[in-house]
């Protein structure tokens, strides 16, 4: 379990063709100083198993599964990726509930700068929009995030500086395909409504808020 609140922003240092996927190697700086072999780590918002702790060098063992469904296969050498070690008992939860089973991915599509914040549209795969309400919670790369609004099949989040700063969605450039965690909340409500997709977003608010659900 995480919290959404990236501790560092590590580099990838090696890609690696194994049996059954990758071996993903990440320089983790200081955030590696506690993590053991078996130990949880979510990279870009996946949850992975620590495999190999050389230094600051944080090995992971990739299936081709979780290649396929987020954006670690499209990693290179250099990039660089959100950190977060796994959430102990009696931390502050800062940001939401994250899991780091990743649902889908989506695209940024548009981003507009100004000096307070940066607003980011992402077009997420349509299984995943019943999830997305305005003021509901998303993690997008493992970044605990407050969705701002929605446009037809769009979602937009506003980013202040310091989130800009302090994660890689400052690199992040239109076209780029991010992780998308939705909230388990909102994933449950979705589940006791048999599944369906909902085509007023507002009506599950209204439930949610009402406690119906």
């Amino acid at each position: 379990m995480f919290t959404g609140i990236i501790e560092a922003v590590g580099r990838v240092c090696g890609s690696d063709e194994v049996a059954g996927g990758r071996r993903l190697t990440v320089d983790a700086g200081v955030t590696a100083e506690d993590v053991t072999p078996g130990a949880s780590v979510a990279v870009n918002g996946v949850c992975l198993t620590a495999t190999e702790i050389r230094g600051t060098r944080i090995g992971f063992d990739v299936i081709a599964e979780t290649l396929r469904r987020t954006n670690l296969g499209r990693l290179r050498v250099g990039d660089r990726v959100n950190l977060e070690r796994s959430l102990r008992v009696g931390d502050r939860l800062d940001g939401h509930f994250v899991q780091g089973h990743v649902d889908g991915t989506g695209t940024i599509r548009r981003r507009t700068q100004s000096a307070q914040e940066c607003v980011v549209w992402v077009e997420p795969e349509r299984s995943l929009i019943p999830c997305i309400i305005p003021k509901g919670s998303i993690a997008i790369d493992g970044i605990s995030l407050t969705v701002a609004e929605l446009q037809g099949a769009m979602f937009s989040v506003a980013l202040i500086p310091t989130t800009l700063e302090r994660t890689n969605l400052g690199d992040g450039r239109v076209g780029d395909p991010v992780n998308l965690e939705t909230d388990m909340l909102i994933r449950a409500a979705v589940h006791n409504l048999g599944g369906q997709r909902v085509a007023d977003t507002s009506t599950l608010t209204s439930l949610l808020e009402r406690g119906e659900l």
